[in-house]
């Protein structure tokens, strides 16, 4: 947890820039975008991966939803729409253990992804 640069930005030890912040979570522009508009939604709170949530993180979890709608309506997304994405663990692409959501828009995306 020392370590974890999503905390240190949190602590505003690593710069970042912020789009949204609240006493819960933040979210920020990805440094190495894979779309036009990339954010990372994260929690205040140190939550490895998504196999680490607990009971009680349901209504932070369900925040980030309620985040990622207010800024995709911020966006203008209403009707382009968004994609939201969190990997768990190395096979799925987790780079950094501290759970995050990817806002991915701006662009059409295929499905399935590749």
């Amino acid at each position: 947890m020392q370590d974890c640069v999503f905390c240190k930005i949190v602590k505003k030890e690593i710069p970042a820039e912020i789009i949204y912040e609240d006493n819960d979570i933040m979210v920020f522009v990805d440094v190495k975008p894979v779309a036009p508009i990339h954010l990372l939604f994260i929690p205040k709170k140190h939550i490895p991966t998504v196999m680490d949530l607990q009971e009680e993180d349901a209504v932070l979890v369900g925040k980030i939803q309620l985040v990622a709608a207010k800024l995709a309506r911020d966006y203008n997304l209403e009707d382009r729409g968004y994609r939201l994405v969190t990997n768990c663990k190395r096979d799925a692409g987790q780079l950094v253990y501290h759970i995050h959501y990817h806002f991915l828009a701006g662009r059409p995306f295929q499905w399935p992804p590749g």
